[in-house]
């Protein structure tokens, strides 16, 4: 019994407050994307700059997971030059 009543309320205050911003799996093969381009040598547009900034952002706060917090953080770096702020 408690662990149904655990659950649903797991759910409901999930569902209740999705967050400033949702992060897609899109978000975070665009962050990777844009840092191989600028490991390739590739230069991108201040545009392609700021679209991966966002992407990036929003995977490193999405994912709960170390490693790819870790790899979403160097990928913010090769985009941007700047360590991503907390």
């Amino acid at each position: 019994m408690r662990a149904r009543a655990f659950a649903a309320i797991v759910l409901l205050a999930s569902a209740g407050h999705p967050g400033p911003a949702s992060a897609s799996a899109a978000d975070g093969e665009l962050c990777l994307g844009a840092a191989e381009k600028v490991d390739g040598g590739q230069t991108l547009s201040a545009e392609e700059i700021e679209e991966a900034r966002g992407a990036c952002g929003r995977a490193i706060t999405a994912t709960a997971s170390i490693f790819q917090k870790y790899q979403f953080e160097e990928a913010y770096f090769a985009v941007t030059g700047e360590r991503y702020k907390y």
